[in-house]
């Protein structure tokens, strides 16, 4: 079928990933992958990821360049400051801020460590910590069960002030084994705890976010744990887990979705 000798790597599954690969290391790789289900499945999932990720950025990349920003518009400058640095320092800022900015994306689309990136959201690194400290509980996982959840959503709702909801996440595949009561400095935090009864379990940290506004879902790796978190009608979320970002993000969407059907006012008197 081909006559390259060079094995498959990373960079060929990216570029499959990617349709970047010439028809005839394309149709290598894919028949490598045929023998290679488990690598198979994480192209697959990476694909998904990517064409989720394209979709919700696509607005963001149509937009026009903003007119402080355009090569006419800077050269003109140059006769207020003194030298030629100006156009320089102008290029190393569009350089870093373009440089965040795609590897931001090349990250969501390629699934990068971004610890750094854990470092900068605060409730995302809280949420991360809980997750590592509680996931491996056998004994005492969470604080109150689910066969108690009545109980446990008011508890959580009177603690923050705020309505905490319980998301139903059978159609993903989960189910509540409960959840407890976090500190969050000042405030508090609530984290609920997930099970797929196969070994995988993940966890919804919530607590009470800064303005009414709403932001796109972000994610974060730290070594084998994943995450997406988004701020919603004065509350921040973070969904964490040990698994692959194409079926986290379909949990995130679900948790969203429930989520934003509570009532506009959830604050808690």
């Amino acid at each position: 079928m081909s006559g390259d000798p060079r094995p498959v790597g990373e960079d060929d599954l990216h570029g499959l990933i990617d349709g970047r690969l010439e028809p005839e290391r394309q149709a290598l790789v894919e028949a490598w992958l045929k023998g290679n289900p488990a690598r198979a499945a994480e192209v697959s999932a990476d694909r998904a990821l990517r064409e989720r990720m394209r979709a919700r950025l696509a607005p963001i990349a149509e937009e026009a360049i903003p007119a402080r920003l355009r090569v006419a518009n800077i050269r003109p400058r140059r006769r207020f400051v003194g030298g030629g640095w100006f156009p320089t320092a102008a290029a190393a800022v569009l350089c870093l801020a373009l440089g965040g900015t795609g590897g931001w994306v090349g990250h969501a689309l390629r699934g990068g460590p971004a610890t750094a990136m854990v470092a900068e959201a605060p409730a995302t690194q809280d949420a991360v910590a809980a997750f590592r400290t509680f996931v491996v509980e056998v004994v005492h996982p969470v604080e109150v069960r689910a066969d108690e959840k009545l109980h446990l959503v008011t508890w959580l709702s009177k603690r923050l002030g705020h309505a905490v909801a319980a998301p139903d996440l059978a159609a993903q595949g989960f189910r509540l084994m409960g959840g407890r009561l976090l500190p969050a400095g000042a405030e508090s935090a609530a984290m609920l705890m997930y099970d797929d009864d196969r070994g995988t379990r993940l966890s919804l940290y919530s607590r009470v976010g800064d303005g009414d506004g709403r932001t796109l879902f972000r994610f974060a790796r730290e070594g084998d744990v994943a995450a997406f978190s988004w701020v919603d009608g004065g509350m921040s979320y973070v969904v964490t887990g040990r698994t692959d970002e194409a079926r986290l993000l379909t949990v995130a969407q679900a948790v969203d979705a429930q989520v934003r059907g509570l009532a506009p006012d959830r604050r808690q008197p």
